[in-house]
């Protein structure tokens, strides 16, 4: 964890004193420590198997269960000692101020929970026959409040935790697209919180053996759960190695998708995607200009002006591209923004010369971030153009070139989050020409500017 912020610290630091001084008030008196002991071995467990949902972020593990069993069995005092037992987790990583965080989370939102299932009629103790179904909805409502608290908790802290780089203005602008927490994740959440009282109603009738029954679901739940985030690290891993070659094969685009992709994501936000979409769009940003890789290598480093042919080659690469990815299956609605981000709001674009709202709202996106990248970064011929030229440009072709809902979208979020601009590439004096002729994208290229703009 690098340096943190005096508001992180002061975030961090009254999540642990409010946990602490909710637990210390008590009652200690009639807890029944067995209850508290098992369980809280049963959280040791879960927390020194957590599986890793984002590397350097999140990790899940099915530790909410055994706190929700707690809020049943021992109340709310008992259930954030048993919140707490993640401190004493075997997993490897977490940084000191980490651990801190997670414990005190936990056992604030285990008690805050145990205090909703008391405020809706719950009873603390070992549940029987005549429980049911009364105490179902107390226990539903416990589980909202603990992961609603949970995710609430961790999402402040991620917020102001994650990676923020200054550009050359001063502005701040974040290098994550998002904290980590999706919707599928807090319903799993909800979902595996049932074990909670299927824990606490199993021990009326095999005691102490209920967690370790309830167990072996968990850690299939986890294995599941482990199979998901391997598949989301293979999808980062295969969109890498294609933007890889195509950095590769074409110089110009070295760190160009990267800021394509964060600047269609920031568009996206504005404009309030759901969050899948918002990850698809990501895609589509890294992945706007994989077709250059079916363009011959001799056209895109031709030193020089293109010949028609050449150029009408390079208008084929939205359409290349396509061909290269379309069996990706994750890509979904990204397919259609790299086949269609350059086409124009006036039909004067390619590779269909559609307009208006017949290209797909992706492509539109793109269009813009792709624009604005091209313009905000240094060329052979030219310096980086300042953000508020670049946004002005944009403005000027605003329902010609491109969307205006998406423009107004881009500039507000560039108020708001800034830009960080790429850093001048080193080119040798033979390279410049080369540059030159490839840069298609930028409106202020000697390179049929009508048709590229």
């Amino acid at each position: 964890m690098g340096k943190l912020s005096r508001v992180a610290l002061l975030y961090i630091g009254a999540v642990v004193v409010l946990a602490a001084v909710l637990v210390a008030r008590g009652p200690f008196t009639g807890l029944s420590w067995k209850y508290v002991v098992f369980l809280g071995i049963l959280v040791i467990i879960s927390e020194s198997r957590a599986t890793q949902l984002r590397k350097g972020q999140l990790s899940w593990s099915s530790s909410s269960a055994a706190m929700l069993a707690s809020v049943v069995l021992v109340g709310p005092v008992g259930a954030a000692i048993v919140g707490a037992c993640t401190a004493l987790g075997l997993r490897r990583g977490p940084h000191i101020l980490q651990r801190v965080f997670n414990t005190s989370m936990y056992a604030l939102s285990a008690y805050l929970a145990g205090r909703a299932f008391l405020a809706l009629g719950g009873h603390v103790g070992l549940p029987d026959e005549n429980s049911f179904p009364a105490i179902i909805w107390p226990f539903a409502f416990a589980a909202l409040i603990h992961v609603a608290a949970n995710h609430g908790l961790l999402s402040g802290v991620l917020w102001l935790t994650r990676g923020r780089d200054r550009t050359s203005s001063g502005a701040v602008e974040s290098q994550g697209v998002s904290v980590g927490l999706t919707g599928p994740l807090l319903l799993s959440d909800l979902g595996y919180a049932a074990y909670g009282l299927l824990i606490a109603a199993l021990w009326s009738v095999v005691g102490p053996f209920a967690p370790l029954l309830v167990l072996i679901p968990l850690f299939v739940a986890r294995w599941a759960i482990a199979q998901f985030a391997e598949q989301q690290k293979a999808y980062e891993a295969t969109v890498g190695a294609l933007c890889q070659a195509v950095e590769t094969k074409d110089f110009y685009t070295r760190g160009h998708s990267d800021r394509v992709s964060r600047g269609s994501v920031m568009i996206a936000r504005e404009i309030g995607m759901r969050g899948e979409r918002v990850e698809a769009i990501r895609y589509a940003g890294m992945l706007h200009d994989v077709g250059k890789l079916g363009v011959p290598t001799k056209v895109l480093q031709k030193t020089g002006k293109l010949t028609e042919e050449e150029y009408a080659a390079i208008q084929l690469h939205p359409m290349r591209g396509l061909d290269i990815v379309r069996e990706i299956g994750f890509l979904d609605e990204a397919l259609a923004g790299i086949m269609h981000h350059h086409e124009r709001i006036d039909g004067r674009g390619y590779p269909m010369g559609l307009a208006g709202d017949e290209i797909p709202e992706f492509a539109r996106v793109l269009a813009v971030a792709d624009a604005f990248d091209s313009m905000t970064s240094t060329r052979s011929y030219r310096g980086a153009r300042p953000v508020d030229e670049a946004i002005e440009e944009l403005r000027k072709w605003s329902g010609t070139q491109f969307d205006p809902a998406f423009v107004d979208a881009f500039v507000a979020a560039i108020k708001r989050e800034g830009w960080l601009r790429p850093e001048p590439p080193v080119l040798a004096a033979d390279d410049l020409a080369t540059v030159t002729a490839q840069d298609h994208d930028d409106p202020g290229a000697p390179l049929r500017v009508s048709d590229s703009l």
